[in-house]
């Protein structure tokens, strides 16, 4: 296993990639990976601004001869999404990623790599340090917490930044602009349970639902796969409905913006319906192999275990279960002039129960507000028809297209110059911050782009080394045609 990914061309790129690997910071826990880039700008010798909330601001001037060109902002965020195979034995708060080369990939042994948003933090940080490239004034602004709540979006401050043209680094194609992507906003359905105890007749089971490839709630929803609380929920409730299933707790799905890979319960079912209960699982198990192809490792797997105390009421459960059934999840709708980009999905992504409650928590993605207000109206009357509280919360707006753009334009003409055809230009489904940071500075002109990435947001996260090299030439190429300021 080649694990020197330090020393991959482009090595001003990759030894800071490599350098963010060993420093823990999942989302909201970031704060090593705040002080690393603000030591970094400030052994620069170049004017770091650390805000109220974390974000870093690494200020340098034009090279000579490009004082007169626009300023650029090269962003990214620090922090990374904390996924790990359940086997794996790994605390994202200490532990660092154990990146490795594996082909034409680089990937991380059981963890998620954070090449989201970490190679293109490296990429800023690369330009920043660089003594021999043509650039004229260059911001980079590392943001904070954009994986659960965009908080250092949300709170950056007009009037901080200079520049005029805002590159972000956080798509995940090499070969394509992205110039628009979703709004998203989350949904919070809580049930209230008492408890009740078993009848003495009963054996208790622990059902694992595991092996799903899961994968980034926006970008990899339209592929189809298994949600492992959509398939949990099919087993309890064929379970329930043949044989009075008894439920001591669930716990599905750990991140809002990650398909749910994993999905455990703990439940009771009378002595005579064993064998028969037994064998549903290895039915339903059979069933979704068969429609979500894309899942092959899926494994439904029932095991006794010692019978728990209490149990949640039949009441509470039984609603739970029909609100799961009635729950959509997955693409909505598509969007009418791109009909191969989702407009609306949502995420089905926790279901979680402990101390008299069962949360089930959501995520909404959209780049059509109306669509994105029905669908929240359409969870929030499935969810209170079955007694749940259902409340929103960290709305943030899309990024709607301007195919006028000027950077839009220049980056077109390098690419095709450089590598003779025209880059595609997207709108993503996913929750970049461009759509927050312009509307506190609706004068940019913005853009964004980056290597090729594929399954974020989950352990299989791996990075294509030879389109890292060309993320990186053209973005040097870029910076050399940046157009000139308005006289």
């Amino acid at each position: 296993m080649e694990n020197n990914i330090a020393k991959i061309k482009p090595e001003i790129v990759w030894k800071n990639f490599y350098a963010l690997t060993q420093i823990p910071r999942p989302s909201k826990r970031e704060g090593k990976a705040i002080e690393f880039v603000k030591e970094f700008g400030e052994k620069l010798g170049l004017e770091t601004i650390v805000d109220h909330v974390g974000n870093v601001i690494i200020k340098k001037p034009a090279t000579k001869g490009m004082e007169n060109r626009k300023g650029v902002i090269l962003q990214g965020h620090v922090d990374m999404v904390p996924q790990k195979n359940s086997d794996k034995v790994h605390d994202f708060e200490k532990d660092p990623i154990e990146a490795y080369v594996d082909g034409d990939w680089v990937t991380a042994n059981g963890t998620t790599l954070g090449a989201d948003n970490g190679i293109g933090v490296a990429a800023a940080m690369a330009i920043l340090e660089s003594t021999d490239l043509v650039h004229g004034p260059i911001e980079g602004l590392f943001t904070m917490d954009e994986e659960t709540g965009m908080t250092g979006a949300n709170e950056l401050k007009a009037g901080v930044l200079d520049g005029d043209i805002l590159m972000n680094l956080d798509s995940e194609d090499e070969g394509e602009l992205y110039i628009g992507c979703a709004g998203g906003i989350n949904t919070s359905a809580t049930f209230d349970y008492q408890t009740e105890s078993a009848p003495e007749d009963f054996k208790a089971f622990k059902i694992s639902v595991t092996g799903l490839k899961g994968g980034h709630s926006g970008l990899d929803i339209p592929l189809k796969r298994g949600n492992a609380n959509q398939i949990m929920n099919r087993v309890l409730i064929n379970a329930n409905e043949h044989y009075g299933l008894l439920l001591h707790k669930i716990d599905g799905g750990s991140l809002r913006n990650a398909i749910p890979r994993e999905s455990f319960a703990t439940v009771a079912v009378p002595n005579e319906e064993v064998d028969a209960f037994k064998s549903l699982a290895v039915e339903i198990e059979a069933y979704y192999k068969q429609i979500i192809t894309d899942d092959p490792g899926l494994k439904i797997i029932i095991e006794e275990t010692t019978m728990p105390e209490s149990f949640i009421d039949v009441e509470t459960f039984d609603n739970l279960l029909n609100a799961i059934h009635f729950c959509p999840n997955g693409v909505i709708n598509w969007l009418k002039d791109m009909p191969d980009v989702v407009e609306t999905s949502t995420n089905l992504a926790i279901v979680k129960s402990g101390n008299g409650k069962i949360k089930v928590l959501s995520l909404q993605r959209s780049s059509v507000e109306e669509s994105k207000n029905a669908l929240c109206d359409k969870l929030k009357e499935n969810f209170e028809k079955y007694g749940a509280k259902v409340e929103f919360s960290g709305e943030y707006p899309g990024w709607e297209p301007n195919t006028n753009s000027d950077i839009l334009s220049t980056m077109k003409e390098v690419y095709n110059n450089k590598y003779g055809k025209v880059p595609e230009v997207k709108v993503i489904h996913a929750g970049l911050e461009c759509g927050i940071l312009g509307a506190t500075y609706p004068n940019w002109d913005m853009i964004s782009f980056g290597p090729t990435i594929r399954f974020p947001h989950s352990p299989d996260e791996k990075i294509k080394v030879d389109t890292v090299v060309k993320f990186w030439d053209y973005l040097v190429e870029t910076l050399k045609n940046i157009p000139k300021k308005s006289s």
